[in-house]
């Protein structure tokens, strides 16, 4: 499946008549991408502001465990989604957020261990990583992906599928509006399925590891991509079954 690249008027155009006749349960299920897509965004910064702690080699208790993690992403995720994760779960909405809180502590629990050695200064666990490992760990529990997706991508498993690859050029388009995710239903074996993707860029924290100059080594060894503050830096993606 291609995806056409309109002028930025034709794309309004088409986008407001299709939101105009949007059935309610695709509405509904929109409404359920972008919860899990901000839960995953929130956990990131949860580690991102623990990353100078974690990545401490003369520190041996860092004081970040799960319960922590979860005390945390709670505060962020009810000021970014204006959901409150400490209410009990009713709805199979609910349920599905708590699955993906249950993943992503989880993985701050599988790493503990590495957090907390001393003597080493890159652990390998960061908000990239915290991301993928959420994700995968999400999609055996609910059959929900969710993964991080970039032209360069440094990941196998972050390598863009055809649909991913068109979005990301949309959103690399001069006429597409900047920060607006990108949804479709699509068929795949047989069956509907909501594909959502959303633009991230490169903030000021990024570009330690992915900024100037090019080519550089980062702290992990790899190579840096030379982006600069702003620039597009991938998505997010999510496939889940539609109503």
């Amino acid at each position: 499946m291609r995806i056409t690249v309109w002028s930025a008027t034709s794309s309004l155009l088409i986008g407001a008549i299709l939101l105009c006749v949007l059935p309610a349960h695709a509405a509904a299920d929109n409404e359920v991408a972008d919860l899990l897509i901000k839960m995953v965004q929130a956990g990131r910064k949860v580690i991102a502001e623990h990353q100078a702690s974690i990545n401490d080699p003369t520190l041996e208790d860092k004081g970040f465990t799960p319960e922590v993690f979860e005390k945390e992403i709670t505060k962020r995720y009810l000021e970014s989604a204006k959901y409150d994760l400490t209410q009990p779960a009713k709805t199979p909405q609910d349920k599905l957020l708590r699955a993906l809180l249950q993943a992503a502590k989880d993985v701050v629990a599988d790493h503990q261990l590495a957090i907390n050695r001393k003597g080493i200064s890159y652990k390998n666990f960061i908000p990239a990583v915290f991301a993928r490992k959420t994700g995968e760990k999400f999609e055996k529990a609910t059959g929900v992906r969710l993964k991080l997706t970039s032209a360069n991508y440094r990941y196998q498993g972050n390598r863009p599928d055809d649909f991913e690859a068109e979005v990301l050029k949309l959103f690399e388009d001069q006429g597409y509006p900047k920060g607006k995710s990108y949804s479709r239903t699509v068929m795949q074996d047989g069956r509907p399925m909501l594909r959502v993707v959303v633009p991230e860029y490169a903030s000021k924290a990024c570009l330690s590891c992915h900024g100037e100059p090019k080519g550089q080594r980062d702290i992990s060894g790899s190579g840096k991509e030379g982006w600069v503050e702003g620039s597009l830096a991938g998505a997010i993606s999510l496939t889940m079954s539609a109503k």
